[in-house]
């Protein structure tokens, strides 16, 4: 029978333990982010230019999943009109009068001109057609930010809502753009639209 003196005891046991623990917290780590990935945040990867300015063809976002109810000014991800997972901004919620445009070509929010110059693509207007929606109340008329490559709800006027999409089809709003790192932003919402009431 052979003997061991104390500390080298201690001394394994402590090794032993120590990679127990870490495979421990290892595992925690992916199960915490995991949760975080289903119920809080997601990555999105922008497929179009139909939000440039403000996203370009290959950012990736984050989006928060427990947004609340989203505002005019938001930039949501929703299940689209083709089932898809499709981006854009809101202009307009339930019970809102969207118009365009008005005598200086202006998106305008219940009487109120949208200024759209630091989100709207540089070379764009803010619609090629004019229109004039009262928003059901638990919609939300979207568009994109470059609107001449943008199919949204100015292209689905013909469906439920005209145009506008359900609240309830929205998986939340984008927060950040954290690729490339060199496009690395916060995505805030523009105070245009803090003037609308």
């Amino acid at each position: 029978m052979t003997v061991e003196p104390e500390d080298a005891k201690k001394e394994k046991s402590g090794k032993g333990g120590g990679l127990r623990e870490s495979l421990f917290l290892l595992v925690c780590g992916v199960v915490v982010a995991l949760l975080l990935q289903v119920f809080v945040f997601q990555s999105f990867y922008i497929p179009s230019e139909s939000m440039e300015r403000t996203l370009v063809e290959g950012d990736r976002v984050v989006v928060n999943k427990l947004h609340g109810d989203s505002e005019r000014g938001d930039i949501v991800v929703f299940e689209g009109w083709n089932n898809e997972h499709t981006i854009k901004r809101v202009i307009a919620v339930g019970g809102d009068t969207v118009k365009c445009c008005d005598a200086k070509r202006r998106i305008t929010v219940n009487g109120i001109p949208l200024d759209e110059s630091s989100y709207l693509y540089s070379e764009d207007f803010p619609s090629g057609d004019p229109f004039e929606k009262i928003v059901p109340e638990g919609r939300l008329w979207v568009m994109g930010d470059h609107r001449t490559a943008s199919a949204d709800s100015r292209a689905h006027e013909e469906r439920l809502g005209e145009g506008s999409i359900p609240e309830s089809d929205v998986i939340g709003r984008a927060v950040a753009i954290y690729w490339p790192f060199s496009r690395a932003t916060i995505l805030s919402r523009p105070e245009s639209f803090l003037k609308v009431r």
